[in-house]
Formats: structure tokens, C-alpha cells, sequence
């Protein structure tokens, strides 16, 4: 199957990198081998970047920060330029948002930020960040050549757009919503794979949670634990073909949603589904063998497989695969990027590098391998021969990005919005109520909210 995958994507490459810059000839041109030289004309002519100091706040812990900064130690002892990165875990990523509302006025802020797309949208309505990030990924020095922009995934590639066109971010990962599956519990209920309709969803959770499976023994297994978060909300809504926001406005009351939400307070009612009680209550339910499917983001598998073999002295047989779905599986595509705090030009074109270096197939890689979220551009599927073989499953949910994606609402205030979202499930779950009025409730909740929106801290 890799050899497969790898034919297509060079396949769907072809056509793509033979429109190339005549300068570069197709190639990909590492950061490194780039001119020491200030640009002499362009947008960037004589900006010089060396010696400049990149201050980067990040939310990586754990194994992915010590092998961050391995990394980050690697672009500052070879690059050309003499730029220092200092990469500093500033939290979660509210911690980070508060942090910025707050220097943003005053000039206390970094020279790169992580921030996902709403967030980034703040700190560009607050006048925090450089006017278009693509005055750097399109320099004819600087940036990348066509070739290596039909290199990078393109819903990856083109998430970090706001409304009226102006790049706010750069992705350096992403991952996306995925159903994981009990395939051992599946076989023995009579199922030769996982569902590909909610009515087969429903089939197979309402006879798991009746007649249970032999790997578990506790009288306490459902086929589902519903997870209300509006990332959540949308993927199911992306499943039926529809939309949470389109045309500068939310859709919460699309009929796709509405279809979504009431399949899902049907199989809770029906006693086929739980609600969550706690956080990760869903992965280890999963894990533990009492949960048939676990819907959740694929950088969620290592966890899964250390809960399975942890669980089990003979792990069973899991998968990853997209959601079911109407017509054609769509997967919920999302991930923080990074953006450039206006600072100095010198330091901006310095973080701009960096980032440039850190999206190259050969670095993305390895950060794939530690952090197991996607890398972000197609070639570097090349490298990834020993995650796949350690991990198939990761092969698997990789392969979903072949199909369609969508992404979530780029606007500033989703944060407060996606608390109402969820809000507004769970009480549907619990309360009860027509589905059909709470979801329009919530779409003018949600509009005057993005109408309204000013950055402030959480």
C-alpha cells in the first residue's frame, strides 16, 4: 500500500512542479543554501536577518519540547546567517493568547507565536502581526518556488488565510478527526470492517453495547462516548456534506448539523451512547475495551496503542478511519500554525527563516517521528517508512488526507463560540429539547458573537 501511495502522490506532483520558477528549475532549495546576502530588490530588499534573535513561544512538553529544542539548537549552530532561536514553552495555548492580548499593545511580544487560526485572527484585528505573511513565503529569495509550494498539502497550505486574503500563519503540523475501532470486537459481533453510513455507526454501537465482546469482562460497555466539542460538531457536520461556516457567517442550523446532532441525542436516548464524564473519559474507555469506537485527532494514537498495550497482554487488533459519512468521507483538518509578531523587519525575515527551514521534508520527518502529528508536505511521506512500520495506523489516518478535508472557522471569538457549541450539544444530550430551535439559538449566539468580537483575554 505505501509503494501505492507514494506512486500517487508523485503522480498528482507532476503536472504541478513542471510550472516552476526558471531561477530554481524545479528543485527544492534548502534553507541553508539560500543567499547570505540581503534581498536587492522585492518587498525585502536589503533587509538583513543576521545575527538576529528569534524569541519563539511555543506549548510543546514532554518528549516533543526536548526534542524542539534539539532541533532548535541544530538551525542555530548551521544556519548561515548567525540567527539564535530561543524557543520558550510559554503553556497552554490560552496561556499563550492572554499573553499576547496583553503585550501586544505595549510591544512585549515575541518574534514567533503558535496560534491557531482564530487566535491569529485576534492578534491581527489588534494590529499584532506583519500585514501578510506571504510577503516572506513568496519572495523570490526568501520564499519557495512553485515546486515547493505544490509540496505542501494544500488544505494545510491554505488554512491560515483571513476573509479578506492575507496570510496570519504558517503550518508546521496538523492532524485531523478521526474514528478509531475495536476491529477484534467488530469480527466477533459479525463485521468484517468499521462503519461507513451513521446507520451502520448505529447498528454496530446499539449490538456492542447490548451483546458486549469476550476481551472485556465488566457489564458496563456502550458502543460510544459522545465527545460535545465543536471540533467534534463540525466533523460530524462535514460527514453529511454541510457546513458550520460559510460566506463570512455560521451555519450552525444547516440541516447537515441538525442531522448530526439529533443522530446523536437519538443513539444517546436509545442508551447505545454516553456522555463523557471526564477528560480523555472516551480514549480510555476505548483502550480499555469497553468502548467499540472512539472518535479523536490522529496525534492521539500513540496514547491510544501505550492505553491498549497497557490494558491487555494481547492488545487487540484497532484501526483509524475517517467518520462515516453521506457520500465521500470528509475529514475535520485543524492544527495551530505559527505567526510572525510585527517586531523589526530584520527579526521578522529571521523568524521567517527559521520556519522555512522547519517545514523542509527532511526536518518534518523527524518531528513527525517524536510528535506524531502530520508532516506538511507531500515528499516527506518518502521518510516516513519507519513511523508506518511502527505505527500502521498512522499510515492509515495519513491516508485519509488523499480524500477530502475541511477546515474549521478562521475568525476571531471562535474560542467563546466553540463554548457555546458545546454548550449547546451537552445540554441536548442531558436536557433534551428540540435540536432543530437550540442550533438556530446557537447560530445567532454565535454570529453576534464574531460580529462583536474584540481581542481581549480569556
Amino acid at each position: 500500500m505505501r509503494k501505492l501511495f507514494v506512486l500517487v502522490l508523485v503522480l498528482a506532483m507532476v503536472v504541478p512542479m513542471m510550472a516552476v520558477n526558471a531561477q530554481d528549475g524545479g528543485e527544492f532549495v534548502k534553507t541553508f543554501d539560500l543567499p547570505t546576502e540581503p534581498a536587492a530588490d522585492g518587498p525585502l530588499a536589503g533587509v538583513d536577518p543576521s545575527g538576529q534573535t528569534v524569541v519563539w513561544w511555543h506549548q510543546h512538553g514532554g518528549a516533543r519540547e526536548e526534542f524542539l529544542m534539539a532541533l532548535v539548537e541544530e538551525f542555530n549552530a548551521n544556519n548561515p546567517w548567525g540567527i539564535v532561536v530561543e524557543a520558550s514553552n510559554q503553556g497552554h495555548y490560552g496561556d499563550i493568547y492572554n499573553k499576547m492580548i496583553a503585550g501586544i499593545p505595549t510591544g512585549d511580544v515575541p518574534n514567533l507565536v503558535v496560534a491557531y487560526q482564530n487566535q491569529a485572527m485576534a492578534y491581527y484585528m489588534a494590529g499584532g502581526l506583519v500585514d501578510d505573511m506571504d510577503i516572506f513565503v513568496t519572495d523570490p529569495q526568501w520564499g519557495f518556488n512553485d515546486a515547493e509550494v505544490a509540496d505542501f498539502i494544500p488544505s494545510f497550505f491554505n488554512q491560515d488565510y483571513t476573509p479578506d486574503g492575507k496570510r496570519i500563519g504558517f503550518p508546521p503540523n496538523r492532524s485531523l478527526e478521526a474514528m478509531y475501532f475495536n476491529m477484534d470486537a467488530l469480527a466477533e459481533l459479525g463485521y468484517d470492517g468499521p462503519p461507513t453510513s451513521w446507520d451502520e455507526f448505529r447498528e454496530m454501537a446499539c449490538k456492542f453495547t447490548e451483546q458486549g465482546w469476550s476481551g472485556y469482562d465488566g457489564d458496563d460497555v456502550v458502543g460510544y462516548y459522545v465527545r460535545t466539542d465543536a471540533s467534534n460538531i463540525a466533523a460530524g457536520t462535514f460527514s453529511l456534506g454541510g457546513d458550520i461556516y460559510k460566506d463570512g457567517q455560521f451555519t450552525y442550523d444547516s440541516p447537515e448539523t441538525i442531522e448530526y446532532i439529533q443522530f446523536m441525542v437519538d443513539l444517546y436516548n436509545d442508551g447505545c451512547a454516553e456522555l463523557i464524564s471526564e477528560r480523555y473519559g472516551d480514549q480510555n474507555a476505548f483502550t480499555a475495551g469497553k468502548a467499540l469506537f472512539y472518535v479523536g485527532s490522529t496525534s492521539g494514537l500513540p496514547y491510544v496503542r501505550s492505553g491498549i498495550e497497557e490494558a491487555f497482554a494481547e492488545p487487540f487488533n484497532w484501526g483509524v478511519t475517517s467518520l462515516p459519512y453521506k457520500d465521500e468521507p470528509v475529514s475535520n483538518v485543524y492544527g495551530a500554525s505559527v505567526s510572525i509578531p510585527k517586531t523589526t523587519p530584520e527579526a521578522e525575515l529571521a523568524a521567517w527563516l527559521f520556519v522555512r527551514w522547519f517545514t523542509e521534508p527532511e526536518q518534518q520527518a523527524r518531528w513527525a517521528k517524536v510528535s506524531n502529528y502530520f508532516p506538511v508536505r507531500y515528499s516527506t511521506a518518502e521518510n516516513l517508512g519507519e513511523i508506518f512500520d511502527d505505527l500502521p495506523q498512522y499510515e492509515q489516518a495519513w491516508n485519509l488526507l488523499q480524500g477530502q478535508t475541511k477546515t474549521e472557522a478562521p475568525v476571531g471569538g471562535y474560542d467563546v463560540i466553540r463554548r457555546e457549541a458545546s454548550a449547546t450539544f451537552e445540554n441536548l444530550l442531558v436536557s433534551g429539547g428540540d435540536v432543530a430551535t437550540a442550533l438556530m439559538e446557537l447560530n445567532n449566539t454565535a454570529n453576534e458573537i464574531m460580529a462583536s468580537f474584540q481581542p481581549l483575554a480569556e
